[in-house]
């Protein structure tokens, strides 16, 4: 993981906007309808250079490839496990057992996202394990390294990384319809995961883990439970991170935590202080998390006041990836400087809240060109934050 001494690195997420007719093909594939598998194949490919070049003019200095061949950040996987199909059970999802809470406290609110069609779940059949979970099929996993690579190669980013999703996130989004428990069940996607977490290591990217299994679950997945009785499980899920991720260098890595990339009332999220002694004990060397969210911004000060690691790197969210206010730089910079002051300036990493594109979709949340506008915000207000670090 490239860090810098004499400036602020700027980064995202991940998941950016895809093109129109790439989702065409994209919606095809998932809802099992006809489509010309090598067409798709060429757009993706397309899609990944233009979205690099994209980056890199926007001033991103640490890309990705936005998630073009992906429908979502977890669903993905439908294609590549072995063990996933559609659900065996009776009723199939699990209604409203995964809603978020302030989605029950807001009846009004949760009648206009699903007025909306503001969820994946109503647009395409949900994935679920109903059999043994092992890696199937490696070709999507090495499409995507070969496409990343050899777009990056005509870019040359200061640095690259691609998203991977955890075992425990997948817990809620890929339902568990075969395994005796919970527990086995994440024991076993760690042992699925490791393979396609090596093998983006191996090709020479930064693999991020996303986790929001960590944050956002408390309050949906796990709504019921207390806070202590959900600390538990996101440490068995950590557990089965670093089980996954032994053979990769801690400063190989970076894992995203979020509290659900939605805009929303939030009153439900759990602190980031109370997840932080979890999160400590992850092997990733960088933590990418909501620093912009009007209900988590105000948490640097509990990040000022507690116990971070000496080599931990922070990749604080500076721009808001659900409304589509354009962050002043000046703004940016300010938000850049909070963090500097607690860790040092060449352990901060400038990134955004979320991916901007988390549920591939026709109309996200964050139209494409205020995603490009705030990326260029984004690098604006580093340039001004490395200004008054370094002078």
């Amino acid at each position: 993981m490239k860090l810098s001494a004499d400036r602020i690195l700027t980064t995202h997420v991940g998941s950016l906007p895809r093109p129109a007719d790439l989702l065409d093909l994209m919606e095809a594939r998932e809802k099992g309808e006809d489509h010309d598998t090598a067409v798709l194949a060429r757009r993706t490919e397309k899609a990944v250079e233009e979205i690099v070049a994209a980056q890199i003019e926007a001033g991103i200095d640490i890309v990705s490839d936005g998630e073009m061949s992906k429908i979502s950040y977890t669903f993905y996987v439908r294609h590549r496990l072995e063990g996933i199909g559609e659900s065996t059970l009776v009723g199939g999802d699990s209604g409203d057992e995964a809603l978020h809470q302030d989605y029950l406290d807001h009846p009004d609110f949760h009648e206009r996202m699903k007025a909306r069609g503001d969820s994946w779940f109503m647009r395409f059949t949900a994935p679920h394990c109903i059999a043994p979970v092992r890696y199937g099929d490696r070709a999507p996993l090495t499409a995507d390294l070969d496409n990343f690579a050899k777009a990056i190669g005509r870019t040359k980013p200061v640095d690259a990384f691609l998203n991977a999703a955890s075992p425990g996130v997948l817990t809620k989004f890929v339902p568990n319809d075969h395994y005796g428990s919970e527990d086995a069940y994440v024991a076993a996607l760690a042992d699925a995961m490791k393979e396609e977490y090596e093998a983006i290591h191996g090709a020479g990217f930064v693999l991020q883990i996303d986790c929001p299994d960590l944050a956002s679950a408390r309050h949906n997945q796990y709504r019921r439970l207390s806070d202590s009785e959900f600390l538990k499980i996101a440490a068995r899920n950590v557990e089965a991170l670093n089980h996954a991720t032994a053979n990769i260098p801690r400063d190989a890595m970076r894992m995203h935590i979020c509290w659900g990339n939605y805009e929303g009332p939030h009153t439900h999220d759990i602190p980031f202080a109370k997840i932080l002694t979890v999160i400590r004990n992850a092997r990733p060397q960088a933590v990418s998390f909501e620093g912009a969210n009007p209900r988590h911004e105000h948490e640097w000060e509990d990040l000022r006041d507690a116990h971070i690691p000496d080599d931990m790197v922070l990749i604080p969210g500076v721009l808001d990836s659900t409304t589509n206010f354009v962050e002043h730089p000046q703004l940016i910079a300010q938000r850049i400087g909070r963090y500097a002051d607690i860790v040092g300036r060449e352990r901060v990493l400038a990134g955004a809240d979320c991916g901007f594109s988390t549920f591939a979709g026709r109309e996200p949340r964050v139209t494409p060109s205020v995603t490009w506008a705030k990326f260029r915000a984004l690098s604006e207000g580093a340039a001004i934050a490395s200004g008054r670090l370094w002078g």
